[in-house]
């Protein structure tokens, strides 16, 4: 017991050291020749490099449900816990004022996100809706035809904000860039080592976060049954805050800094990218390999990821910001955190829609 506890512990104390220097050192070097746009992206990129090992690591192990849990709370995360502690931090910082944010930026991410939630609502409804013998096979196909979609949907999405509507995200960040103190610019364009460097330098970090992921895909199960936690509460709450360390960090300090456009493009789009592509990307490997996976995340799950989506794109919905959206996410993500918590089995349900609504024909 004590051994797996350690193991679970030791991996999660260097995953939260190492995915803060990924996110460090890669950021460093890049983050003064980009676009605030871009710079969001390529920050949500480096700190999804853990979600996207672990998920592999699942995957491999074909541990279906951790692997759709930790998913799933890396998603929930980010728009309540990282968002919403940033919006609550930055708004403290300049309590008495209600600043704007970029609309255009959380408009594109929120509607590529319902996207997302479309197509995990429609497996979970098929799930029910269809005869008991033909519901593993058309949840499956349905799946796989969601998950191509949303990778063209994302792909989409990044060509209308770097390409081809480039100018609608040029005014915010250009006129954040000469509000900046020349102190600031320096120290972001400096980097810290060269590029070749950089690059060996993470290759070898994700190296050893990988067998760090491994570790944890491990002992997850034994830690649990050893604490008396579920693991769906390990899976969907405390395996995505350490993954997401780095980032939340990240949004905060940006938000600090009144930079919430960067924060936005920090928490949506890290959450955007594991929704559109680290959940399809799996799906087809876990399709190539002949390893059944769909996007039915169960009624309780699927509905914290619709819920989380809804309060979010209301949040931001008027382009304004203050401490208050800020404790309300927050306080949102803790409801969910203790929903899991004390729900420590969830059995499938076993009747079919039409049944559970009391429609059954005679």
């Amino acid at each position: 017991m004590f051994k797996h506890l350690l193991l679970l512990n030791t991996a999660f104390y260097h995953l939260v050291f190492l995915t803060w220097h990924f996110y460090v050192n890669w950021s460093n070097f890049f983050f003064g020749t980009i676009l605030i746009t871009a710079g969001g992206l390529l920050n949500a990129t480096c700190g999804n490099v853990p979600e996207l090992v672990i998920a592999l690591f699942a995957l491999h192990k074909e541990k279906m449900e951790i692997l759709k849990w930790s998913l799933l709370g890396s998603i929930l995360s980010n728009l309540l816990l990282v968002l919403g502690s940033s919006l609550l931090c930055g708004g403290l910082a300049n309590t008495g004022k209600e600043r704007p944010l970029d609309r255009r930026q959380a408009d594109v991410s929120i509607g590529l996100l319902m996207l997302g939630v479309l197509c995990h609502i429609l497996p979970l409804l098929s799930k029910y809706t269809t005869s008991t013998g033909d519901s593993t096979g058309s949840v499956l196909v349905l799946s796989r035809l969601c998950a191509i979609v949303m990778l063209i949907a994302y792909f989409g999405g990044l060509v209308f904000q770097l390409k081809t509507h480039r100018q609608f995200f040029v005014q915010e960040e250009s006129s954040q860039s000469s509000s900046s103190s020349n102190s600031d610019d320096e120290g972001t364009n400096n980097s810290v080592i060269g590029s070749a460097s950089t690059v060996i330098w993470l290759i070898g970090m994700t190296v050893v976060i990988a067998v760090l992921s491994n570790y944890v895909i491990t002992t997850i199960e034994e830690a649990s049954d050893a604490l008396g936690i579920p693991v769906r509460f390990i899976s969907i709450i405390l395996l995505p805050v350490v993954g997401n360390a780095a980032e939340h960090a990240g949004a905060i300090i940006f938000a600090f800094k009144n930079k919430i456009d960067i924060t936005l493009g920090i928490a949506l789009g890290s959450a955007t990218q594991i929704l559109l592509l680290v959940v399809p990307v799996i799906l087809i490997v876990s399709w190539v390999n002949g390893i059944p996976m769909d996007l039915d995340l169960n009624l309780v799950e699927t509905g914290s990821l619709v819920m989380t989506v809804f309060t979010t794109a209301f949040t931001l919905q008027d382009g304004k910001w203050h401490y208050l959206k800020g404790f309300n996410l927050t306080l949102c993500y803790i409801v969910i955190a203790v929903c899991f918590f004390t729900i420590k089995a969830i059995p499938t349900p076993k009747k079919h829609m039409p049944e559970m609504l009391g429609l059954e024909s005679n």
